[in-house]
């Protein structure tokens, strides 16, 4: 039988849900079952910026310096993060889209076998052996041809990023799960394409939901850049995941979440109505889906980093400003001569009058500045 919620219920599940009270490291990235990274700093990196809320004490880069102690990959599944190894190797061996010549294959086995003669080796390391020269990239620019075809072999499953130096990553050759080298020998039950995909597609609705069904059917459209392999098979995961999936109908709108949770829950609200202040990620799970953020929060937010800097209308890396349960506005942060910088805009015009709003406020401004490192 359908459930009965409301919309201010939904935004009170979605909240609390994903904004859960802060963790270890390593149980945060299991509970979000994906982490999505971007390289611009301003003033952390998008990861750093996700899992400051999550992650008790955490500090911007502690993801990278531990990285390699993590049990965690980094990889592409409906974009570019860390992930555990559980979900990475469903994905592999994957079958990318665009298909090598029998030239280029010979290449990136010459780089495999150095890779594996090095160990661990770094992108220039490659360059100065093989002098592959330069390449055009997908947008338009010009890059050296070994970070090209380092990216390719990692996404094709040969390699695997070992760690990072400098924000550059260090790659090693990936070495296959035992059961995908030895199938019929390891003992040990087989992953279906049906039931991996499956997999992921709890993933998905475990990290961003409540979700509208438009939004689950889009992320389950970008499991193509996760599973190139099985593009025939998304409609028919799309189609079991609708009939196994708690949903309700509001407001003409279709949502759904995982099975197990109750959006209509009273300890929701209380979570999600605290006095906090939060300035999220544009990438954040609270905010990513711009159609449920319209939805629960009644505004446009876009992400405006790479919109010409007239044309741009809340800034250059707005972070979304949540105060209880209302994103009321948007921030652009800033670390200047070791300084903290944030300015605050707001969709009504002006800051919350309250005494309980400037305390959390500043509580909140304290916490980045912790994160970063840096004064207030």
């Amino acid at each position: 039988m359908p459930t009965a919620v409301t919309l201010q219920q939904l935004r009170h599940h979605a909240i609390a849900r994903s904004l859960f009270t802060p963790t270890t490291l390593p149980k945060a990235l299991a509970r979000l079952g994906f982490v999505q990274a971007d390289p611009l700093r301003a003033p952390a990196r998008a990861q750093d910026l996700t899992l400051r809320h999550r992650v008790r004490g955490y500090r911007a880069g502690d993801l990278e310096r531990r990285y390699p102690r993590l049990g965690i990959e980094e990889d592409f599944f409906i974009n570019y993060g860390f992930m555990p190894r559980s979900l990475h190797t469903l994905m592999h061996p994957r079958t990318a889209r665009r298909v090598w010549t029998p030239a280029r294959w010979r290449q990136a086995d010459a780089v495999l076998a150095f890779v594996q003669a090095h160990g661990v080796v770094h992108p220039r390391e490659v360059d100065a052996h093989f002098a592959h020269g330069r390449s055009v990239n997908w947008f338009g620019g010009s890059g050296r041809a070994s970070t090209e075809l380092l990216d390719g072999m990692h996404y094709r499953g040969l390699l695997r990023v070992a760690r990072r130096e400098g924000g550059t990553r260090l790659y090693a050759a990936r070495v296959p799960d035992r059961a995908a080298l030895q199938p019929a020998r390891s003992g040990l039950p087989q992953v279906s394409p049906e039931a991996a995909l499956d997999h992921m597609v709890d993933v998905l609705v475990g990290k961003y939901a409540p979700l509208p069904q438009a939004s689950l059917s889009l992320l389950v459209h970008m499991l193509a850049g996760a599973a190139p392999q099985w593009l025939a098979l998304r409609r028919a995961a799309l189609q079991r995941a609708l009939l196994r999936l708690p949903s309700a109908e509001v407001d003409g709108t279709r949502w759904v979440w995982p099975a197990g949770e109750n959006p209509a829950s009273r300890r929701h609200a209380s979570a999600a109505e605290a006095e906090r202040v939060r300035l999220l990620a544009p990438f954040d799970p609270v905010v990513w889906d711009r159609r449920r953020f319209e939805a629960l929060w009644g505004w446009a937010y876009r992400f405006e980093a790479y919109v010409p800097a007239a044309k741009r209308l809340r800034g250059h890396y707005a972070l979304p400003l949540l105060w209880r349960d209302q994103v009321i506005g948007w921030a652009n942060a800033a670390v200047l001569q070791g300084r903290l910088q944030v300015q605050p805009g707001f969709v009504a015009g002006h800051a919350p009058r309250d005494a309980a709003w400037r305390r959390a406020w500043d509580e909140e401004v304290q916490h980045l500045c912790d994160c970063l490192g840096v004064t207030d």
